[in-house]
Order: C-alpha cells, then sequence, then structure tokens
C-alpha cells in the first residue's frame, strides 16, 4: 500500500487559500489601508484557484516534485510581497510582483509538461 506525501507544494496551497483570510483581517483593522488590503484580499482569491489547478496537474503530471515545491514557495513568497506592496500603495511595484507570480504559476501548470 502506498502512502500519499502532503509535498511542500501542497502545504503552499494551504498557505494560499488562507492569505486572503490574512488580507481581511488587515481590512479591518482601523487605517488609511483598509480598502487597500480588502482590495488585495479579493485579489488573493482570484489568484487561488490557478495556483491550486497547476500544483494538482503538476502533481498528476508527474512533474519533478522539488522544483514544484520551489516554484510554489517562489509563488506563496511573491505573493505575500503582493500584498504587501498593496497594501503599502506602491501599485507599480504591485504589477511587477503580481506578474511574477503569474509567470511562477505558468511555470508550476508546466512543469509536468514532457
Amino acid at each position: 500500500m502506498q502512502v500519499a506525501r502532503f509535498t511542500v507544494a501542497y502545504w503552499c496551497v494551504l498557505v494560499a487559500a488562507l492569505l486572503p483570510i490574512a488580507c481581511g483581517w488587515l481590512a479591518r483593522q482601523p487605517s488609511d489601508w483598509q480598502a487597500r488590503a480588502s482590495a488585495a484580499q479579493a485579489n488573493s482569491f482570484e489568484a487561488l484557484p490557478f495556483f491550486i489547478g497547476a500544483v494538482v496537474i503538476a502533481h498528476q503530471l508527474g512533474a519533478p516534485q522539488t522544483r514544484v515545491d520551489i516554484l510554489a514557495v517562489l509563488f506563496i513568497t511573491l505573493r505575500i510581497i503582493y500584498i504587501a506592496m498593496h497594501v503599502a500603495g506602491l501599485p507599480t511595484v504591485r504589477t511587477a510582483i503580481w506578474t511574477l507570480a503569474l509567470l511562477v504559476n505558468v511555470g508550476i501548470l508546466f512543469c509536468g509538461w514532457r
């Protein structure tokens, strides 16, 4: 009997699912950046399905696990930076980070392509 292994990439899916909740918590704190935190929350929810799908597809295609794990951690790191830039009100940097995170997600999706 084979035991399923919960990979680093799967843990990153959990973290990605929790990021919108963290943004929601930030949006409820009294400050000038509540609206930006709320927008970051909405964007985090929007990014979540593609990330989950990319990780699942990469696993199903038998992609190299270390590569998927590294890219998943990079995606989470970029999303956290994205949220920080969104809340800080730095739209140019925020957009650049968003684009990098999207490209990393595409990379995860195609990791298993042979």
